[in-house]
């Protein structure tokens, strides 16, 4: 996939695309090797058990969150963290109304593949 990255990127020209039920994503910036992405979710939105060849850390904006990462699980809060190396299975679930600003290498064409599609 040939991305060329936006080198500004004005949050609120961005489409919002569904993601799940309760859930919803944007794309930030992004190049091949790097992306971000701001996810919302409604409470008790799920996130469902994925894995992905990519690293993945995530900062937890707004909100609860119920985190299973591989067999491990923990309840995380705004202004806290997590790390998924690849192929990890991962997932989360909304305690609360809630936001994740997701960061991804390499890139998640397969996302913005998804989100060309769209717009």
């Amino acid at each position: 996939m040939n991305i060329t990255p936006k080198i500004f990127i004005d949050s609120t020209a961005e489409q919002w695309h569904p993601a799940g039920d309760g859930v919803e994503r944007k794309l930030l910036g992004y190049d091949g090797d790097l992306m971000m992405m701001h996810v919302r979710f409604q409470k008790n939105a799920v996130g469902y058990i994925h894995s992905h060849p990519h690293r993945q850390v995530t900062y937890i904006e707004t909100g609860v969150f119920e985190v299973n990462i591989g067999s491990d699980k923990k309840i995380l809060k705004a202004g806290d963290c997590y790390f998924v190396p690849p192929d990890i299975p991962h997932g989360v679930v909304a305690r609360e109304n809630g936001s994740l600003v997701d960061v991804f290498t390499p890139c998640r064409e397969d996302i913005v593949a998804a989100h060309q599609n769209k717009n």
